[in-house]
């Protein structure tokens, strides 16, 4: 049986790793993940690890040793301008996800670049003549320029449909979130073809190798 000390030991280890393996889950997940999950899921378990720090009498050093793992392997990613703005473009997170001014600012600096350049780009290949392009700008406004603060101030109505609303936001969002924070769904994918291409079907061709994996894989497109 354990004793009192070890009972002590396992509350603690429970405690500290809990946020860790919730944290995981969500980056390992294979549905509503998107690049901009990242950043705010390392703030926040960063936010959770210092809750136990004072309490801790055991599993001190293993708080430490998180914390410093975390700021070693995703310290500069965490500065990133674009997996910021990757974080601010999902309509859950927005700016609620860090209170440090200096990280939200570098993201929607990168945002309002990225509208500027895209609203150039589009003003540019425009079939508009002459006259029509330089008297454009009169009376129109540009009806571009306030979608971010829009976006921002919007109340958030629950999954992604409020990007429908703000049609630069919602390319720019799909642009900087289309990667997956963790390669964990893709090894479950090479993971599964690997089981069907056994050495006994190693003259199988590709079509029905994506055709096996399909519906091996159907729940994960039903449910």
């Amino acid at each position: 049986m354990f004793n009192p000390a070890e009972m002590g030991f396992l509350v603690e280890y429970t405690a500290v790793m809990k946020p860790v393996a919730m944290a995981l889950n969500i980056l390992q997940g294979e549905s509503s993940v998107h690049m901009g999950f990242l950043l705010p899921t390392l703030y926040q378990l960063l936010e959770k690890l210092r809750k136990p720090e004072s309490s801790c009498k055991m599993c001190r050093p293993l708080v430490d040793a998180l914390r410093d793992g975390i700021q070693k392997r995703f310290g500069e990613m965490m500065k990133d301008p674009e997996l910021i703005a990757a974080a601010i473009l999902i309509p859950r997170f927005r700016t609620s996800w860090t209170t440090e001014e200096s990280i939200l600012k570098a993201g929607l600096t990168f945002i309002r670049h990225q509208l500027d350049t895209e609203l150039g780009e589009a003003s540019t290949n425009s079939s508009l003549s002459d006259e029509d392009d330089f008297f454009g700008s009169m009376g129109s406004g540009n009806p571009e320029a306030g979608e971010l603060e829009r976006y921002l101030s919007c109340p958030f109505t629950g999954g992604m449909d409020v990007l429908h609303g703000f049609p630069q936001i919602k390319k720019l969002s799909v642009k900087v979130n289309t990667a997956l924070p963790a390669s964990a769904a893709c090894e479950r994918l090479f993971s599964h073809a690997g089981l069907l291409f056994t050495a006994k079907r190693s003259q199988m061709h590709s079509k029905n190798l994506e055709s096996q994996l399909l519906l091996k894989l159907k729940h994960h497109f039903t449910d």
